[in-house]
């Protein structure tokens, strides 16, 4: 079942990516699986209505129906419907990139990004987890939610591999670095993760969960507004909090 499931959301995946009609043999070539696993579910989204054939031969290609529903679920998302303005708001004031992740148990995805006006940008995309937890400030951010225990438990098993000759290597300054920042109410990466970024991130809470709001860009444009970039955070998550 997990198989078939994973092959259904490579469909409407590979669609996104090539942007095209497809044969039954480009997707079964594509996604490197039998032609017969794709007839499959091929037929299967062809009786939903999920997929049309062009023509005879001409390929086949996703209709509305999946935005339609995926339209009304975004449109009654709870934490969406709170978030979405105020995150335009910070990215508006700012120009630069703004997200939001909820934590998870190991890790947060992202829920939501706003890009800037530059084509210069810190990109991140929805749905993606939040990489290198100890290099990037919205996965400080994530060990920074954690119980001390469970904390401790990360550090245990922790390989701090370095992404930039910025990025933190022992344990120990990871550990200083976080009780830094939840003294402060914000995490900071500096260039940690990516050369020329930096990015700034803080915890709200809601529904008893754990989100992540942050602000991104080259530190070339940071620099100037890093302070600005830190109280549109803070602002941003106190206005989200609540409801515990």
């Amino acid at each position: 079942m997990s198989k078939i499931v994973d092959r259904t959301l490579d469909f409407i995946e590979l669609f996104a990516a090539e942007r095209r009609p497809l044969s039954l043999s480009d997707i079964s070539r594509l996604l490197n699986i039998p032609a017969s696993s794709c007839h499959d579910v091929l037929r299967a989204l062809l009786a939903r209505g999920y997929l049309y054939e062009i023509g005879q031969r001409a390929g086949f290609y996703p209709t509305v129906r999946l935005f339609d529903l995926a339209k009304v679920i975004t449109d009654h998302d709870p934490i969406l419907q709170r978030a979405d303005i105020l995150l335009r708001k910070a990215r508006d004031t700012i120009d630069e990139s703004v997200s939001l992740a909820k934590a998870g148990k190991s890790t947060a995805n992202y829920l939501l990004v706003f890009e800037p006006t530059h084509p210069l940008r810190f990109m991140v995309r929805v749905g993606s987890t939040v990489r290198s937890l100890h290099a990037t400030s919205a996965g400080k951010a994530f060990l920074g939610s954690l119980p001390p225990d469970k904390f401790e438990a990360y550090l245990k098993t922790a390989k701090l591999t370095p992404m930039t000759p910025k990025t933190i290597r022992t344990k120990a300054e990871l550990r200083e670095d976080i009780e830094r920042s939840q003294r402060q109410g914000y995490f900071l990466n500096r260039e940690e993760s990516v050369e020329d970024a930096t990015t700034v991130s803080a915890l709200f809470r809601w529904n008893g969960a754990d989100y992540i709001v942050t602000i991104a860009g080259p530190s070339s444009r940071m620099a100037g507004k890093l302070d600005q970039a830190i109280k549109l955070t803070l602002d941003t998550c106190r206005a989200l909090g609540g409801n515990d």
